[in-house]
């Protein structure tokens, strides 16, 4: 009932994760990325941890397949989940179980991830790749997932709605937190008002508001 995104921009490093679901609050359980660690979203019958676990396992230095395999190991109803990760390095697993609805799959390549299940074909994957990968490089990574989450949209995204209901998007920024952490809960016509939201995030305000958080104390470092 999703579909997703995970990249890396191998210019700064950062993360972020681009969903959309017929779902409710799809923000709140699929996406997971960690600054300088990597990033996680989890699907179909959704299980929070391995985007959790997975975060953890890519921190202490494992490599994206590695992790994988040992949640696939750890999840005895592994094949009804969909979930795909990027590492540090920008290399990237993906999984779908074999009890995933049809059409699910996914396709990855270095730096890039894409997954989605109830989908309509093969063709929405097919359209958010394409999209991400000509979009302009000079564009923020944000606003190159969001125009590929609204390629898979237009494409047909889930079999079963018209236009999603839930979306959300993720990028890591300097801070242990998101830099953007952006969602739209239940709303028909989601990813368009996700779009909505993106470009007021971009507005100079909101851009000097986020970048005083960069001045934060991190609390483990404050004398006792």
């Amino acid at each position: 009932m999703t579909f997703s995104i995970v990249a890396r921009d191998p210019c700064n490093g950062r993360f972020a994760i681009a969903v959309a679901s017929c779902h409710l609050a799809v923000g709140s359980t699929v996406p997971h990325l960690r600054s300088e660690v990597g990033a996680v979203a989890s699907q179909a019958h959704t299980n929070p941890y391995l985007g959790i676990r997975g975060l953890e396992r890519l921190q202490a230095n494992a490599q994206a397949d590695v992790v994988l395999e040992s949640l696939l190991q750890d999840d005895p109803y592994h094949d009804y989940r969909q979930f795909h990760l990027i590492d540090s390095d920008g290399r990237t697993a993906a999984w779908t179980g074999r009890c995933c609805q049809a059409w699910s799959g996914h396709r990855h390549q270095h730096n890039l991830s894409i997954a989605g299940n109830c989908l309509i074909g093969d063709e929405v994957l097919d359209a958010i790749e394409h999209a991400f990968v000509t979009s302009n490089s000079e564009w923020k990574l944000g606003r190159r997932m969001m125009h590929a989450l609204q390629a898979g949209e237009a494409a047909g995204g889930d079999f079963r709605s018209i236009t999603s209901t839930s979306a959300a998007l993720q990028v890591s920024g300097e801070a242990s937190f998101p830099l953007l952490d952006l969602r739209v809960d239940f709303r028909e016509g989601a990813v368009a008002e996700l779009m909505e939201i993106y470009e007021r995030s971009q507005d100079l305000w909101a851009q000097e508001w986020r970048d005083g958080f960069s001045d934060l104390p991190k609390l483990d470092q404050l004398a006792a």
